[in-house]
């Protein structure tokens, strides 16, 4: 796959990825709105139906905010706004759009879990929903793009003899395309690869229930184990599904001046890609400007997996 030399690395706005068409201007409504997935508050999704003859793929939206904040409504907004919507059903790709709670109601596994989960209880609607459970992906930006890459990387949390029947579908995705994810949360690697500034970020602390960063830091070992587990970075082996980094705003490789630059860093891309290469598996980075055709965009990555046969 071609990535291009670091020279490109220069501040890019995001809005490349999915300029705004007439078409986009109205999005019907969700077929199925605020539906329950699990046992809490924000364990709710919506779901829009896309046409076509048989079962159709299904794209998961995971929204962004840190853990911490944001809303399936996201799906609407930038980076991908209501092209997202938009493409995936005009191509014949049913699209939910999932809410979890964030770190401050519970932290780390919980916002993680509950995206799994409705992922699970989507595959466990597919025959009342028309939903093809061998084509499922997920979409996400920032944390929502970490949370997919766990997904993507991650063994399958499927529990065969659960008496939930929900726990017992897969949490397996066929693709994830993400945009400013992070590739690992734990200080010992990130700190390290994008500079100190990373650890002011709440999502770094609050997500394992520390209170400070200087808690974070301080105390590592007491969050080591959850540092490890939710850094998807830890998990990427060869049978992974195919990913696609895109870092609509790229800055030098050198350590970050500000705390959403280096949140957002590209070399959290940078080193995931390297993991990902060294074990076989696929992953495509996208850090140019402007953005190249010859090279799958978000939406063309996704629709190759999500209508394989």
């Amino acid at each position: 796959m071609k990535i291009h030399s670091l020279a490109w690395l220069a501040l890019l706005p995001i809005a490349w990825l999915a300029p705004v068409s007439s078409a986009a201007a109205e999005i019907r409504p969700p077929d199925f709105a605020n539906v329950k997935y699990g046992p809490y508050e924000r364990n709710v999704l919506d779901l829009w139906q896309a046409q076509g003859a048989g079962s159709r793929p299904l794209l998961v939206y995971i929204h962004g905010g840190g853990w911490n904040a944001g809303d399936k409504a996201d799906v609407k907004i930038a980076p991908y706004r209501k092209d997202l919507l938009r493409v995936m059903l005009e191509s014949g790709v049913s699209v939910a759009s999932v809410n979890y709670r964030y770190s401050r109601m519970a932290i780390l596994p919980a916002p993680v879990h509950d995206a799994a989960r409705a992922i699970q209880f989507l595959r466990s609607r597919a025959q009342v929903w028309n939903l093809n459970k061998a084509r499922v992906a997920a979409a996400g930006a920032s944390a929502g793009g970490c949370t997919s890459l766990w997904l993507a990387y991650h063994p399958d949390l499927a529990n065969p003899s659960s008496a939930d029947p929900v726990e017992r579908e897969s949490t397996r995705l066929c693709a994830a395309s993400v945009v400013n994810p992070q590739s690992s949360i734990d200080p010992r690697d990130i700190i390290g690869w994008v500079g100190d500034q990373v650890m002011n970020h709440q999502m770094t602390w609050r997500s394992v229930g520390a209170q400070s960063r200087e808690d974070a830091l301080g105390h590592y070992d007491r969050f080591q184990a959850l540092y490890r587990e939710f850094s998807p970075i830890n998990f990427v082996t060869k049978d992974g599904a195919p990913t696609l980094l895109t870092y609509g705003t790229a800055w030098s490789v050198l350590p970050a001046t500000s705390i959403d630059k280096a949140i957002h860093h590209p070399m959290l891309g940078l080193k995931l890609k390297e993991k990902a290469d060294a074990v076989g598996a696929v992953c495509i980075l996208r850090m140019e400007d402007p953005a190249d055709p010859a090279l799958d965009s978000p939406f063309a990555f996704l629709l190759k997996y999500l209508n394989a046969p």
